[in-house]
């Protein structure tokens, strides 16, 4: 089934007094929304017996979780010590979407730094097989790790590169970021057929089961010549993409994906709004 739900907490959910995520299950259920993204974008600090109480919180109201790794993993850095500080990095992220009853990290892969493309994203495949073969070693094998496309020139993940990555271990699972997409090619997702050409893409890489499958973050977004500049809400009608040229491709096509969404500051009730706009196709 597809599933919407925010990435982190609204301001309404801090402004009708909840102080705590293991009150957002609930809270977004009442919404009418069946995921939540828990962002660990500054660091994994969340302690296990609050994990336990947001994973039996989501059990009770049917909410799928993920999480989003550190923003400071860079697996295509050569340095040992930050290398390994990217490793540890994402195994701490995967132990927690554990404990938080979860099974999908989202990570941003890494940058192109002084090196030529080609070299980065050597390192960021390496660095992939070796994450993987850290999680085996921590009994983490049922996690999976999504690569994110990413919406600046001087990151690795573009559309192509992360559906590449995805064939490498059958467990990632693409985070196709619209807004990043949309980014990068200046504000080119403007219709349909602009989507259209990103699911052909991805079912032509990992084929029509896996693509199905994909991770989702969705927002409208401002740019600027390098592309991602911030993250706006669905109210701004100056910003896209929108939601509505992709939902019609999703249900012909039979979708599935976990569709999360990151405006800024209205996620969850912008999260709402992409599940009605969706209901209205059936």
């Amino acid at each position: 089934m597809i599933r919407f739900g925010p990435a982190g907490n609204s301001d309404s959910f801090y402004a009708q007094g909840h102080k705590h995520s293991f009150e957002a299950p609930a809270w977004l259920r009442g919404m009418g929304l069946s995921a939540y993204e828990y962002s660990f974008g500054r660091g994994v600090r969340l302690t296990d017996e609050t994990a336990a109480l947001i994973a039996a919180e989501a059990r009770a109201h049917d909410i799928a979780v993920s999480v989003h790794a550190p923003y400071f993993i860079n697996l295509s850095n050569p340095d040992p010590e930050k290398r390994e500080a990217s490793f540890r990095y994402i195994l701490d992220s995967a132990r927690m979407v554990d404990a938080l009853g979860g099974d999908r990290a989202v990570v941003h892969v890494g940058a192109v730094m002084k090196m030529e493309r080609a070299e980065a994203l050597k390192n960021c495949r390496n660095g992939l097989r070796e994450a993987y073969a850290r999680l085996d070693d921590a009994g983490l094998a049922h996690i999976h790790l999504c690569p994110e496309t990413m919406g600046k020139y001087s990151q690795i993940g573009d559309l192509q590169e992360t559906l590449d990555f995805c064939l490498l271990d059958e467990r990632l699972i693409p985070c196709l970021d619209f807004a990043h997409l949309h980014a990068l090619a200046q504000g080119g997702l403007r219709e349909s057929a602009d989507f259209e050409k990103i699911l052909d893409a991805a079912e032509k890489v990992l084929g029509p089961d896996r693509a199905r499958r994909m991770h989702v973050h969705f927002s409208t977004i401002e740019f600027t010549a390098a592309g991602e500049k911030q993250h706006h809400t669905f109210a701004e009608p100056a910003f896209g993409p929108r939601f509505e040229c992709l939902a019609p491709l999703l249900k012909a096509r039979g979708y599935a994906p976990r569709i999360i969404c990151e405006c800024k500051g209205t996620m969850a009730e912008d999260a709402a709004e992409m599940a009605r706009i969706f209901a209205a196709l059936l």
